[in-house]
């Protein structure tokens, strides 16, 4: 008995041992990479320049407020629970894909009694008992590496999987931050109108007092008036932005808008200094681009998985255990049995093509992960590269725009001298006073715009986040 199990343990280790799995190994595909970033011209780096974006990065716009509610979202976000539980599920069936590597083992406990009658209608023998205790093992050899390319597939999906989940985390956050700074913008907009609305008020005032002495003209009453009220409008429409905004905050942290409010503040953030780095970074930074590559992975294993079809499996059974005639003796010694066998090789002859269509697909699948993994890896170029000329050009409108507000808002004292003098209508003031309005609404949603660029290119590099976080999960 014991040189026959040796003997098996000994056949099943070689067979483990040399072994192989069938199907390409993987390997990640080049892709076009630039020394440097085009718009990086200009660009004011970081120092230390060695230093990379903080995994909390939106403390670097020094908003406690805005701090607050990031903490929120990995805790309260719905999403993201709903992508951390696909993560899981995804871990779960690698421990399944991993149980293959080893034997089944199975019990049944089993009593039995029989009655066999004797021939020429005699009379029927005594009744047979029979109490049986079986273990039963089988084991499909992994011959050919299914079951590993299997686990192998199943690793790098999961590793996909989490690296989905790191990048909704950082899309929410991201989409947070910018509604978050829209919203201040909205209330820095308010405000603006709200004090051009007490500077119009005082224009009535002034234009009623003159027209009471005769000095203006009914009609300059009027603009004035249309002024005033026009203005009020803009102000109370800014209401329905700022709601929306402060509803879609609410969503984000994973509250009712009836449960959320946030009081009104001036916007007062400053850019942060953003390590750029080189776009060969991107690939490590990114996590669509980790899960774009991951799937790949995944991809490629199923192709081994499909080639491993072509051969024969092996698998081996053994049982063990007691059987007995009465329920008193079943766990003693002269009842034990065991047996080694059968001993199955088995192979598919004919299958209309199934496995080579199998094989076509699996090859197929993973061309098109590789196109989708090079499609994304051009795609963040791109981003990282619209918002480095996005905020580089928005510099160089704040400069501008800066100019235009001192020279409208010099413009509205002069004219506003001159109609008292009598010297323009108030038409004239009107004029300027609503070109000077526009010119400091434009100059808050620039800052705007800066603001949400800043989030953009953050989110473009990857937030702080690093393909190694993966590792943590067996690659093979």
């Amino acid at each position: 008995m014991n040189k026959t199990l040796h003997r098996g343990i000994v056949m099943i280790g070689l067979v483990m041992l040399f072994g192989c799995a069938v199907g390409p190994d993987y390997q990640r595909p080049s892709v076009p990479v630039p020394a440097a970033f085009k718009e990086m011209k200009g660009w004011k780096e970081a120092e230390p320049r060695d230093a990379g974006i903080k995994a909390e990065w939106w403390t670097t716009f020094s908003d406690p407020l805005l701090n607050s509610l990031e903490e929120q979202v990995s805790i309260s976000n719905q999403s993201l629970a709903q992508a951390e539980a696909q993560y899981r599920q995804a871990r779960a069936l690698v421990q399944g894909a991993r149980a293959n590597y080893f034997p089944v083992i199975s019990t049944s406990a089993a009593a039995k009694r029989s009655w066999q009658t004797t021939g020429n209608g005699g009379s029927g023998t005594n009744p047979t008992d029979q109490y049986s205790l079986p273990l039963d093992v089988g084991w499909e050899i992994d011959l050919w590496g299914r079951v590993r390319r299997q686990v192998e597939s199943g690793t790098a999906s999961a590793q996909a999987s989490a690296a989905d989940l790191q990048a909704l985390r950082l899309s929410i956050q991201a989409e947070l931050a910018q509604n978050y700074f829209q919203l201040r913008t909205a209330d820095a907009q308010k405000k603006t109108l709200d004090d051009m609305v007490i500077a119009y008020q005082k224009a009535l005032e002034l234009t009623k007092n003159r027209y009471a002495s005769g000095v203006a003209a009914k009609a300059d009453v009027v603009l004035a008036q249309t002024q005033l009220k026009s203005t009020q409008a803009q102000a109370i429409d800014i209401g329905i932005l700022r709601a929306q905004l402060e509803h879609a905050i609410a969503l984000l942290i994973g509250k009712a808008p009836a449960d959320f409010s946030i009081p009104v503040a001036p916007i007062a953030p400053t850019l942060p200094q953003i390590p750029i780095g080189i776009p060969s970074d991107i690939l490590e930074r990114r996590p669509d681009v980790a899960s774009a590559e991951r799937k790949m992975a995944a991809a490629n294993a199923q192709i081994g998985v499909a080639k491993a079809a072509y051969f024969p499996s092996l698998t081996l059974s053994a049982s063990t255990g007691y059987l007995s005639t009465r329920l008193a003796d079943l766990l003693t010694a002269p009842s034990f049995f065991w047996a080694l066998g059968p001993a199955a090789l088995a192979q598919t002859l004919f299958d209309g093509g199934a496995r080579k269509a199998q094989t076509e697909q699996a090859i197929a699948s993973y061309d098109a992960t590789v196109a989708a993994y090079k499609q994304t890896v051009l795609a963040s170029f791109q981003q990282v590269e619209d918002n480095l000329a996005a905020l580089r050009i928005l510099d160089e409108e704040t400069l501008v725009q800066d100019e235009a507000v001192n020279s409208a808002r010099e413009s509205v004292v002069l004219t506003t001298n001159q109609y008292k003098a009598g010297i323009v209508s108030y038409l004239n003031v009107i004029t300027i006073q609503s070109i000077a309005l526009t010119n400091e609404r434009t100059a808050l949603g620039i800052r705007g715009q800066q603001l949400n660029a800043a989030i953009s290119l953050i989110r473009a590099l990857g937030g702080g986040w690093n393909a190694s976080e993966l590792s943590g999960m067996e690659q093979h």
